[in-house]
C-alpha cells in the first residue's frame, strides 16, 4: 500500500486525532500529562501490570473514555539510559509502519522526554528519516499500490518543541533532494543513460536558476578529457560531464559524484550475478544532484559548484583495453589494468577541473570499490581526507545525520602501489587495501586544495534487491552534507 505520510508538529493532542501513541521505558511511562485524565488511568493500569514490562518491541492498547472513537498505543521504548536519536527515529518508523495497516488517518505522537532530544539536530534527524518512511519508487509500474493518507502529529516535550519547528522548516527541501536522489538512482539504465542524467540536471537548473554547462564527446575532447572519453568509448550512449554553479557566498564548495549509469566492467567484464545492480554505479551523481536542489532551497552563505562525470561502462569493440595508457585532464597518464575500475578515471577528469577553478573545499562522492563492502559492509561509508578538520566536521555530521562515516587511512604506501610501469599511474594495483588504492589514487587529482575528501558509498549508496528492508536505492550523501553545510553555516 501507498501512503501519502504528512508529518506535522503540535504542542497538544487535539479533538482531531483519532489515535494517540506514546512511549514507555523499563521504568517510567512518559507524556501521561497530554492525555485525558480517563485515559492517563488507562495507561497507568496497563502499564503496572504483571505482564508490561517496557521492553523494546512490547505494544499495549487501551481506550481514551473521554473521546469514544479515540484508542491509546502504548509502546515500550527500552532502557531510558541506551535511547537515543537513531532509537526515536527507528521507533517512529515502526509506529508509521504499524499505522499504514491501521484505519486511522490522524495520528498524535507524544515524544519521550530524554536528553536525546535537545538542539534541532536530532529533530531535523528524527523528521526527515520519518518524512522518508513512505518512499516507494513505483514509476514503471502499470499498476501503482492502492493509496491511502495518514497526517502523524508528533507532540514533543515542551523544552524541544521550537528546536523541532525549526527543524521542521529546513526538513522539505531536504527530502525532496533526497528523495529525488533515490529516484534518479533507482531509474533503469534503459531510460537512465548519461545524456538522460545529463537533461534532468539541465531541467533542475533551470528550475532553480542555477547555471549550467554540459560537455558531450566533441567538448571531451577539446579539453583533453581522456578518462571520460575512455570509458565512454564502448557505449552507444556516449558520456557527458556536466558543471552546475548555484548560490550566492565568499566561500565556494565543490562537490563531485561519479555517474556510471551502468557498469558492466568492460573487457574485465563483472560476473553476471547481481549485475542488474549495477544501474546503481550512478548514485554518487544522483546525491550530489539531491544537494543540489536541497541546498537551491536554503539560503545557505555558500557559492556551490558541482562536477558529474557521466558515462556507460560497455565491452563492444570500441571499449577501451587492459594495457591501454590514456591522459586525464591535469596531464597524468594512466596505464590500464583492469577496465572495471572506471569510476575513478573518470572522476579523475571531474576533480581536476573542479581543483583548477580552485574551491575552497571539495567532496567527492562515488560508489568506487567493492572493498570497501568488504570491510565496512552496508554500514557506513569509508572517508578518506588528509584534513583532521575536515574529517572531523564530517564525522560529526555523519553521527548527527545518522548516515555513518568511519575514517580510512591515505597513507604514502597506498599511493605508491598506484605508480604506474609505463604510465604515472595505474588504475588498479593488488589485490590488499584496494579501497586505499582507489583513494590514493584520486588523491592526484585534487591539486592545491587542502580541505578534501572522497567518501566511497559503495556499501551504503542502495539496498540489495534480496533483502527485505526497502530494497533500491538510500540518497546516501544528501543527509550527511546538508548536516555539515548547516553546521558551517550556524543554522543548527
Amino acid at each position: 500500500m501507498s501512503t501519502q505520510l504528512r508529518v506535522l508538529i503540535a504542542p497538544a493532542v487535539n479533538k482531531g486525532h483519532e489515535e494517540v501513541v506514546l512511549g514507555t521505558f523499563e521504568r517510567s511511562v512518559e507524556g501521561l500529562s497530554r492525555l485525558s485524565a480517563q485515559a492517563h488511568t488507562n495507561v497507568l493500569h496497563l502499564t503496572r501490570g504483571r505482564s508490561w514490562t517496557g521492553l523494546r518491541g512490547q505494544v499495549g492498547r487501551v481506550s481514551d473514555p473521554s473521546s469514544p472513537r479515540r484508542s491509546v498505543v502504548v509502546y515500550g521504548l527500552g532502557s531510558r539510559e541506551e535511547f537515543d536519536c537513531r532509537r526515536l527515529s527507528n521507533w517512529l518508523r515502526q509506529v508509521f509502519r504499524n499505522e499504514m495497516q491501521g484505519i486511522f488517518r490522524r495520528v498524535a505522537v507524544i515524544l519521550p522526554s530524554h536528553e536525546s532530544l535537545d538542539g534541532s539536530k536530532c529533530a531535523l534527524r528524527t523528521l526527515t528519516e520519518l518524512s522518508l518512511a513512505n518512499y516507494l519508487y513505483e514509476d514503471y509500474k502499470s499498476k501503482g499500490s492502492e493509496k491511502r493518507s495518514i497526517a502523524m502529529t508528533l507532540i514533543p516535550p515542551e523544552d524541544s518543541l521550537s528546536s523541532f519547528r525549526k527543524a521542521g522548516k529546513l526538513v522539505p527541501a531536504l527530502v525532496e533532494g533526497i528523495r529525488w536522489s533515490r529516484d534518479l538512482a533507482n531509474t533503469p539504465p534503459n531510460i537512465a543513460t548519461p545524456e538522460w542524467l545529463a537533461e534532468q540536471a539541465r531541467r533542475m537548473a533551470k528550475a532553480r536558476q542555477m547555471k549550467i554547462r554540459i560537455l558531450g564527446p566533441a567538448q571531451l575532447e577539446r579539453m583533453k578529457m581522456g578518462g571520460m572519453l575512455a570509458v565512454g568509448r564502448g557505449s552507444s550512449n556516449p558520456p557527458r560531464l556536466v558543471r552546475l554553479e548555484w548560490g550566492r557566498g565568499e566561500q565556494v564548495i565543490a562537490f563531485v559524484g561519479k555517474g556510471v549509469t551502468f557498469d558492466t566492467g568492460g573487457i574485465s567484464i563483472k560476473p553476471s550475478r547481481s549485475m542488474d545492480e549495477m544501474k546503481y554505479d550512478k548514485c554518487g551523481a544522483c546525491a550530489v544532484l539531491g544537494v543540489a536542489k536541497a541546498t537551491s532551497a536554503m539560503n545557505l552563505p555558500f557559492r556551490f559548484r558541482a562536477y558529474l562525470p557521466l558515462a556507460e561502462n560497455m565491452p563492444d569493440g570500441s571499449a577501451y583495453r587492459p594495457g591501454d595508457i590514456i591522459r586525464s585532464y591535469n596531464g597524468k597518464t594512466i596505464e590500464i589494468t583492469n577496465t572495471d575500475a572506471e569510476g575513478r578515471i573518470i572522476l579523475a577528469d571531474a576533480l581536476a577541473w573542479a581543483a583548477r577553478e580552485q574551491p575552497d573545499q571539495l567532496l567527492e562522492l562515488s560508489t568506487l570499490t567493492g572493498a570497501t563492502v568488504v570491510a565496512l559492509g552496508h554500514h557506513a561509508a569509508a572517508l578518506y581526507t588528509p584534513s583532521q578538520e575536515l574529517a572531523e566536521e564530517l564525522l560529526v555530521a555523519a553521527q548527527e545525520s545518522g548516515e555513518k562515516l568511519w575514517r580510512m587511512p591515505l597513507w604514502e604506501e597506498f599511493g605508491n602501489d598506484m605508480k604506474g610501469v609505463h604510465a604515472d599511474l595505474r588504475n588498479a594495483g593488488g589485490r590488499w587495501g584496494g579501497a586505499n588504492g582507489a583513494a590514493a589514487f584520486l588523491s592526484n587529482f585534487v591539486g592545491d586544495v587542502g580541505r578534501w575528501a572522497h567518501l566511497d558509498v559503495a556499501g551504503t549508496a542502495y539496498r540489495s534487491h534480496d533483502t527485505k528492508d526497502d530494497p533500491g536505492a538510500t540518497g546516501f550523501g544528501v543527509a550527511l552534507i546538508i548536516h555539515w553545510l548547516l553546521r558551517q553555516a550556524g543554522k543548527t
